[in-house]
Order: structure tokens, then C-alpha cells, then sequence
């Protein structure tokens, strides 16, 4: 980087599936893109590959003479090396590798993790400034954090997944990092509002016992997936003149107030938004 700081990394990760990783994922990218901040993503989950496919379809849009910003972006696949340790030595010099590709040339890393338990998972988790867990508004998802009794919704104690995050936080400190855990409340109900009330109440109570902030995160819109083939995001809505939904319009308010909440540091110097495809 220019000015001599490193790439503040974003991970987006908890141990759950169909939470909105990657669809958050994407439109945080595009929103930071148009702050005028240099974007690299990783995509840790090479089975699915929602965020690279998302990506890949954006940048053949652009190809086509599509007017959109784009990011670096690199997927890493998890090793076919059968000795575990030799797997883990080479899924950590892949990653780290990518990860060093991108830190002194970038303003933000994303980094978007499988819905499950990896060791590469767990590498990105150790090197996150900010950690981003993308959560649907339930107690199924919410069990992702920590054990609730079912009666009084008193909390039990914390999960594996967060006591993960616990460990990667004192190896932080160690060093004299800090990671800035924040959990989204992703596609949040608007008819159960006792359930929505409960599930805030015992969040509210988490945040203070485990250290995170609660953050609002996407509504349950269809547009949001029917944006995907198209490599779109909310934010590229309306600038060829089309006039906007309702409900595009709060959409896009969703993600300027997600990108607001991350609190990143502020851009501190006049820089193009790359505009390069997958490297």
C-alpha cells in the first residue's frame, strides 16, 4: 500500500451454512469498491465457490462491456494430500501465500470461510481484524454462539464456535492485535415479533458476556438471489436510469448501514478501484 499500512482483513465466518456469507460477502465488496477503497476477496470454500461463481459471473458481465467496479479475487481449495500434516502444512503456505499477495497492495481483504470447521477456516479466523458472522434470526442459528436453555433462555455457556474465536482473540493479544467480532442478524422476520424479541434479548445479553457487537445485516429478499447470475448487487441497481423498488431502495440502505457499522479505517488517500478479474 501506499502509505505503508497493511490491508485490514474482514472474515466472514461462523460454522453454519445458508446464513448469507456469501451474498454479504459480495455486497460489502462492491460497497467498499465505491468508497474508493482497493478490494481483494478469498474464497475459502472451494466446494461451493458461491462468492468466486458470483464473481466470475460479474466479471463476464464486465467482459460484455458492463460499467462495474470489480475486485481481485482468488478462491483456495482445501488440500488432496492424504497426510493430514503435510495437507495442513500445504493448506496454510497456500493460503498464507494468497494472503501476502494481497495485504500490501489492497485496503481491504474479505476473506469468506466454508459453513463449517477447516483448518483454513481457522487460519483466516487468526488473522481477521474485523470477524463478521452472519446469522439468521433464530435459536437454530443463534445455538451457533452459545447453549440457551429452552425454557428460561438463560445461557448456558458458550459455544465451540465461539470459544474458537475466544482462543483466536488471545493469540491476537499476544501479538497486540485485537479482532472486532460482530454478529449480523441476517433476514429478520417481520411477522414472529415474539420470537424476534427473544432472540434480541438473549443476543443483547451475549454481546455483553462473550464481547460482540450485534449488527443489523440483509433482509430476506428475493432480489438478493436473483442477482447472482448476473454478478449484481443492490448497489448496481439504478445507474442505468431504471427507477427503483421500494424495497430495492431499502435494500440498498441495508448494505451502506452494514458497511457503516464495520467502522473500517477511512481511506486516506486518492486511489482508482481496481478493476481486474480473477488473478
Amino acid at each position: 500500500m501506499s502509505d505503508g499500512r497493511r490491508a485490514h482483513i474482514v472474515v466472514l465466518g461462523n460454522e453454519k451454512g445458508g446464513s448469507g456469507k456469501s451474498t454479504s460477502a459480495m455486497h460489502l465488496v462492491v460497497a467498499l469498491l465505491e468508497q474508493g477503497r482497493r478490494v481483494a476477496t478469498i474464497d475459502l470454500d472451494g466446494r461451493q465457490r458461491t462468492l468466486t461463481r458470483y464473481l466470475e459471473n460479474r466479471a463476464k458481465a464486465v467482459a460484455e462491456g458492463a460499467n462495474m467496479l470489480m475486485p481481485s479475487f482468488a478462491v483456495v481449495t482445501r488440500s488432496e494430500i492424504p497426510d493430514f500434516h503435510e495437507a495442513q502444512a500445504d493448506e496454510r503456505g497456500r493460503f498464507l501465500g494468497v494472503l501476502e499477495s494481497y495485504v500490501d497492495n489492497h485496503d481491504v481483504v474479505i476473506i469468506d470461510c466454508p459453513g463449517s470447521d477447516s483448518f483454513m477456516s481457522r487460519l483466516a479466523h487468526g488473522c481477521a481484524d474485523t470477524l463478521l458472522t452472519p446469522m439468521n434470526d433464530s435459536f437454530i442459528d443463534l445455538d451457533l454462539i452459545a447453549r440457551v436453555d429452552p425454557n428460561d433462555h438463560s445461557i448456558l455457556g458458550p459455544s465451540l464456535y465461539s470459544e474458537l474465536v475466544w482462543e483466536m482473540r488471545k493469540r491476537r493479544a499476544r501479538t497486540g492485535g485485537t479482532i472486532d467480532w460482530l454478529v449480523m442478524r441476517n433476514r429478520v422476520g417481520h411477522l414472529d415479533a415474539r420470537n424476534k424479541r427473544r432472540v434480541s434479548e438473549v443476543l443483547a445479553r451475549l454481546a455483553k458476556r462473550i464481547g460482540f457487537r450485534v449488527v443489523a445485516g440483509l433482509s430476506e429478499r428475493v432480489t438478493y438471489r436473483e442477482l447472482f447470475l448476473q454478478g449484481l448487487t443492490m448497489l448496481d441497481l439504478g445507474r442505468t436510469g431504471q427507477t427503483l423498488t421500494m424495497s430495492e431502495v431499502a435494500a440498498r440502505q441495508e448494505v451502506r448501514t452494514l458497511v457503516a457499522s464495520l467502522d473500517l479505517p477511512p481511506v486516506s488517500r486518492d486511489a482508482a478501484p481496481l478493476v481486474s478479474a480473477a488473478e
